[in-house]
């Protein structure tokens, strides 16, 4: 944050500038984790944005959030065996699993990562 001050009368005037905030759009994993923060944590929440490091720790989260996402669903598409011939031959049956798969690993992502 930078600092800086305007003279008004005798008086000294903090003008806030806040530093630009990182690149990126807050997803599905950002947002729940500064939903959480915001209702769970508000303490913390308060001190990120006033030091302006909500956002860049907002994307970190989703980043790894994501990442630990996507191996999980590969894994447990691997362990329930629903692989691409299930899903040439019956297609609403691969759904349904992947549905299942990635709903539970929503879950356990958000009670590990984002809590």
């Amino acid at each position: 944050m930078n600092l800086t001050y305007e003279k008004c009368g005798d008086y000294l005037i903090p003008n806030i500038i806040p530093d630009p905030e990182p690149e990126g759009e807050l997803r599905k994993f950002g947002l729940m984790r500064k939903h959480y923060l915001k209702e769970c944590k508000s303490g913390i929440y308060q001190g990120m944005i006033l030091s302006g490091k909500l956002k860049e720790h907002l994307l970190m989260v989703q980043e790894q959030a994501e990442l630990q996402f996507d191996v999980l669903v590969e894994q447990m598409a691997e362990r329930e065996g629903v692989m691409e011939q299930l899903k040439e031959e019956n297609q609403m049956l691969w759904v349904q699993k992947m549905n299942n798969i990635r709903t539970m690993a929503e879950e356990i992502v958000r009670e590990e990562m984002l809590r």
